[in-house]
C-alpha cells in the first residue's frame, strides 16, 4: 500500500472502538458493587462509560448513601473492579471486526498509531496483547499517565506529543460521548464507533459516525486530515 499519511497519526481510545468490552466491564462493576451492597446502574456506568473508575465510585456510593470514600477506598474498589474485568477476559478478549485489519491499514497508509485510554495498564496491555499485531503501538498513554481523565484533552495531547505529530494531524478513534469531547478539545478530528450502549444521537459532535469499525476506511481518515 503507498504511503498516503506522512505526519499523520491515529489513536484509539481501545475500550468500545477496538476491544468489544462493554458487557464485560458491566459485568465487572455489577459483581462489585453487589458485593458492597451498592448497586451500579446501567445508566450511571454508561455516564461514565471511558472516563476514571473513581468519578462513578464516588457518584454511587454519594447516591446510596454510603458518605464519600476515601482515596484508599476508592483504590481498592478501583484495583477490585478492574481485577474482575480481566478475570473476565483472560481466556477471551472480545475484539471489534475488522479491528486489527484498520491497525494494519492505518500503519500501511503511513500513519502513526496510538493508543489514549483512560484504563489502567494492565487492561490495556491485555488489550494490545489480544490485538496480536505483528507491529507494536508507536506510542501508548493509560489513566496512569495522566493527571486530568476525559472529557479533558490531556490523554490525547499526551499521546500526540509522543508521537511528535501536530494535534491538527490526528484522528481519534472514539466511543464514548466524554472521549469524543476530548478529542475535540484537543484540536484533532473524531471518529465515532457507535458500538454497544451508544447512540448516534450522543455522538453528534465527531466528524465521522459508523455503526461499525469495519466501515472506517484508510481513505475516509485521511479525508478528515484535508
Amino acid at each position: 500500500m503507498p504511503t498516503i499519511a506522512t505526519n499523520s497519526a491515529a489513536i484509539f481510545d481501545l475500550d468500545g472502538t477496538l476491544v468489544d468490552s462493554y458487557d464485560a466491564h458491566y459485568e465487572a462493576w455489577r459483581g462489585i458493587s453487589k458485593t458492597h451492597g451498592v448497586e451500579v446502574t446501567v445508566e450511571e456506568y454508561y455516564a461514565h462509560f471511558g472516563r476514571r473508575n473513581e468519578d462513578l465510585l464516588r457518584a454511587c456510593w454519594l447516591r446510596a448513601g454510603r458518605g464519600a470514600l476515601t482515596n484508599e477506598e476508592i483504590a481498592a474498589l478501583d484495583e477490585e473492579k478492574e481485577a474482575a474485568y480481566r478475570a473476565l477476559v483472560r481466556h477471551h478478549l472480545p475484539l471489534m471486526d475488522g479491528a486489527r485489519e484498520l491497525v494494519h491499514a492505518l500503519r500501511g497508509a503511513g500513519f502513526k498509531i496510538a493508543v489514549g485510554s483512560s484504563g489502567p495498564p494492565l487492561n490495556v496491555q491485555r488489550a494490545i496483547d489480544g490485538l496480536a499485531l505483528q507491529s507494536p503501538f508507536d506510542a501508548v498513554v493509560t489513566g496512569r499517565d495522566v493527571a486530568r481523565s476525559k472529557p479533558d484533552p490531556e490523554c490525547f495531547l499526551l499521546a500526540a506529543s509522543r508521537l511528535g505529530i501536530a494535534p491538527a494531524r490526528c484522528v481519534v478513534f472514539e466511543d464514548a460521548p466524554a472521549g469524543i469531547t476530548a478529542a475535540k478539545a484537543a484540536g484533532m478530528r473524531c471518529i465515532a464507533v457507535t458500538s454497544k450502549g451508544h447512540t448516534p444521537e450522543r455522538q453528534r459532535d465527531a466528524d465521522l459516525i459508523v455503526p461499525s469499525v469495519q466501515m472506517i476506511t484508510v481513505a475516509a481518515v485521511a479525508g478528515l486530515l484535508h
